[in-house]
């Protein structure tokens, strides 16, 4: 589909950083903060670096020198070295994890604005759930990431360097038997950090497509269980729930194993470090304080390599999550802002003209339509009719660009579509679909949702037009009545005219109606059908229709068959004609009919 084009990068080898340097820019703003936080965090290193080095002249005091004076100095010392180390944390921690916060949520903020603006085609391709899933966990990884793995690689690398650094000065002899296992765990990291990226991408795909299936079971949950389908629906659920589990068991696998080597190899070379330099003490070569203090600093060094090792599988994980957040931003919708928009020199008429309009949904599908040319004056009220497949709804989808044309023009006061800015062009189209959308906000909320600055007068005035007000006033809460997700506490025909209402107070040049009364009781539709007739009252009015009280309240009839415009006129004069498609389809001479004689 023309939607939104992806490019998934290759995942074999290691993962390029890249995707992270994209944080940069979201980063920016915060730089004085980042730098306090890391002064804190190199002053907090510091200070427990210092430690073992304190703590040697700590225990030469007490069993070398017997110097009770130096002793209670150096305590009070170590004190004062841990009083600045949990200070210098807490700011760290703070700043960094405030920053973060702030840096997610407007990854978020960017993440989900540039979603909603993407054309309606690239929401056929991806799951909602999927979609989600990518705002929740993926971002919850690059969160974790932010706040936890930079702080964490910065310490375990200054613990690195200066432990190494210390443990040099201390003794280069043991040094050298504590750096052996280096290049073990090293290589440990190449192997294991590979397919812990991989794994961990797999578990990611493995939850979005499980949230995918819930959302879309949620979605249409009166339709699985009208057929009973709540069980099939579960073992669809657990089923896909199951092959997570074996996913991210696999990676549990990988980990444990990665962290069990690489635990054993670097306690191994303590063990090392202690046998060696433990015959060094038997020999005078070295007090027991200094071996003390060796083994906190090779203790330091191989903790630091062990963190160094978990994080790199982290990272690996925190690209793969990155990589796919930036994949959805790096979309390209189809349907395009022109660079320059023209902008209207008056107020919108509402001449709407389709010229030679031909629409495929993909290069490779046939068009749907094929070659129209329909001019609709302003005020008019044309009605498009033919049997399902006809491509109407695809027709009228083409003027608010959900979609765009492959070849001809649709023009609006003259002016293409394409080279308005889309609030231009939407804010003069106003849509009734036969199934209306309400959100799970009030009343007031879903019909202000056409204007959030409306006044209570003008929504007032919308509502009392849509003959919605009948009902609303009978509410116990009235506006303030939360009508439940897609408007599930409302009827079908109280939700058709709260979203009449929403169109009243858009008060748009052109209206494009797809059959709102085709689904409801007698009752609604008399309501729904009063309130139309003064909604198209002066406006250019594109109908989808079904019923015959539609059409002939249309001033032209335009029938439609396999994309194409096969015959107009006005409903006597199309019936009239003898061998005609429209004829045939009022007669019931033709299946799946578009026109129903039941009102007739």
């Amino acid at each position: 589909m023309a939607g939104a084009t992806l490019v998934t990068p290759p995942r074999k080898g290691f993962a390029s950083p890249r995707p992270l340097a994209r944080l940069m820019p979201l980063l920016a703003p915060y730089r004085a903060r980042l730098a306090v936080a890391f002064v804190c965090l190199v002053i907090a290193a510091c200070a427990g670096l210092v430690f073992p080095r304190v703590l040697q002249y700590l225990l030469d005091a007490a069993f070398v020198f017997k110097d009770r004076s130096a002793l209670d100095r150096i305590a009070l010392m170590l004190l004062g070295i841990f009083a600045v180390q949990a200070l210098m944390n807490f700011t760290q921690v703070y700043l960094l994890s405030a920053t973060t916060e702030r840096v997610v949520a407007q990854l978020r903020q960017n993440t989900f604005a540039h979603l909603i603006r993407l054309s309606p085609a690239f929401f056929t391709e991806r799951r909602t759930g999927e979609l989600t899933s990518r705002l929740s966990s993926d971002l919850g990884l690059l969160q974790s990431l932010l706040s936890t793995w930079v702080s964490e690689l910065s310490r375990q690398t200054l613990f690195l360097i200066g432990g190494i650094a210390m443990l040099s000065i201390t003794n280069p002899g043991l040094t050298l038997t504590t750096l052996a296992v280096v290049p073990l765990v090293v290589g440990a990291a190449i192997v294991f950090g590979r397919a812990l990226r991989k794994a961990s991408t797999g578990v990611q795909d493995k939850v979005a497509e499980a949230m995918g299936t819930a959302d879309e079971a949620f979605g249409a949950i009166r339709t699985v269980q009208s057929f009973t389908r709540e069980a099939e629906e579960t073992a669809r659920f657990n089923g896909l729930l199951n092959s997570m589990v074996d996913a991210a068991i696999k990676r549990a696998r990988l980990r444990a194993s990665f962290f069990g080597i690489v635990g054993f190899v670097a306690f191994a070379a303590v063990v090392a470090v202690l046998w060696q330099g433990g015959a060094q003490v038997l020999a005078g070569r070295l007090t027991a304080g200094a071996l003390v203090s060796f083994l906190f600093y090779s203790l330091t060094v191989a903790a630091a390599i062990g963190s160094l090792a978990t994080l790199f599988g982290s990272f690996q994980e925190a690209i793969g999550a990155a990589t796919r957040v930036f994949e959805l931003l790096d979309s390209v919708a189809s349907v395009r802002e022109p660079i320059h928009p023209v902008q209207l020199l008056q107020a919108v008429r509402g001449a709407v003209s389709f010229e030679q309009v031909s629409f495929a949904y993909a290069a490779d599908l046939p068009p749907v339509i094929r070659d129209v040319t329909l001019v609709i004056t302003p005020g008019e009220v044309v009605a498009l009719v033919g049997r399902s497949g006809a491509g109407k709804t695809t027709l009228s989808s083409l003027l608010p660009r959900f979609w765009d044309v492959s070849d001809g023009r649709i023009t609006l006061d003259g002016v293409d579509v394409r080279a308005l800015s889309l609030a231009t062009l939407r804010s003069a189209i106003g849509i009734v679909p036969q199934e209306p959308v309400l959100f799970s906000g009030t009343i007031r909320d879903n019909i202000a949702y056409a204007r959030p600055d409306a006044t209570d007068d003008d929504i007032l005035h919308a509502a009392r037009a849509a003959h919605a007000w009948e009902f609303i006033e009978r509410l116990p809460e009235q506006w303030q009545t939360r009508v439940g997700e897609r408007g599930v506490k409302l009827s079908g025909g109280q939700r058709q005219r709260i979203a009449i209402a929403r169109v009243f107070l858009r008060d748009p040049a052109v209206v494009v109606l797809d059959e709102a009364t085709s689904s409801l009781d007698t009752e609604s539709e008399q309501l729904v059908e009063a309130a139309l007739e003064r909604l198209l009252q002066g406006r250019t009015t594109l109908i989808i229709a079904h019923r015959l009280s539609t059409v002939r309240r249309a001033d032209r009839v335009v029938v439609m068959d396999n994309g194409a415009i096969v015959e107009t006129g006005r409903h006597d004069e199309l019936v009239a004609r003898d061998g005609g498609l429209y004829a045939r389809l009022y007669n019931g001479q033709v299946p799946a009919l578009s026109v129903v004689r039941a009102d007739a």
